[in-house]
């Protein structure tokens, strides 16, 4: 059991038979009453985010949450089916429990696969990953306006923006977090 007050960002906990991810928290003194911990926490089961406030006194439970190193073998129709690296073991986990981190994956790519207790809860991506652009139009001549930008598709499927220099076939590299172009490879 820990205090409220011990709250720091990326903690697991359990509470109210949820497990959460506490994104975000910020302790509240108030010049009348007691103090309490407002906190942002993400529920690992659902991926809804909720707002809690807690009084400084409560305890939780600290979840133990176990990273498994796998490989992203391939999709068969909606499972998505993935290696452990030490073992060999194989397991499918269904895209709706992987919707957002699907637009990312390719053959081969090494995650994270977070279990509570032998449930599995979710995909962790690496923070950046390299793909290669399968269609993008051509740069056009003379359009030099600074941070110019052109829509590109990747081989994951994936919409990416990136500078008007990248061509068809090059390997770029994307932020996981939110899709954007970082680099040429």
């Amino acid at each position: 059991m820990i205090g409220v007050n011990d709250f720091k960002t990326g903690m697991t906990i359990q509470y109210e038979g949820n497990i959460y991810t506490v994104m975000d928290f910020q302790h509240v003194k108030p010049g009348k009453g007691a103090a309490f911990v407002k906190a942002k926490l993400k529920n690992l089961r659902t991926g809804s985010i909720i707002e809690n406030t807690f009084n400084s006194s409560v305890k939780v439970e600290k979840a133990r949450i176990e990273k498994s190193p796998m490989q992203f073998l391939y999709a068969d129709g909606d499972t998505y089916n993935f290696m452990n690296m030490e073992t060999f073991d194989q397991i499918g986990i269904d895209k709706s429990k992987i919707e957002e981190e699907v637009k990312f994956l390719k053959e081969n790519l090494t995650v994270d696969i977070m279990f509570f207790e032998g449930e599995m809860l979710g995909v962790i991506l690496p923070e950046k990953i390299d793909v290669v652009v399968t269609k993008t139009e051509p740069a056009v001549k003379g359009n030099t306006s600074s941070n110019a930008q052109k829509d590109a598709i990747v081989e994951t499927g994936l919409l990416v923006r990136v500078p008007l220099f990248i061509e068809q076939g090059e390997e770029i590299i994307i932020y996981t977090k939110d899709g954007k172009y970082v680099s040429r490879k």
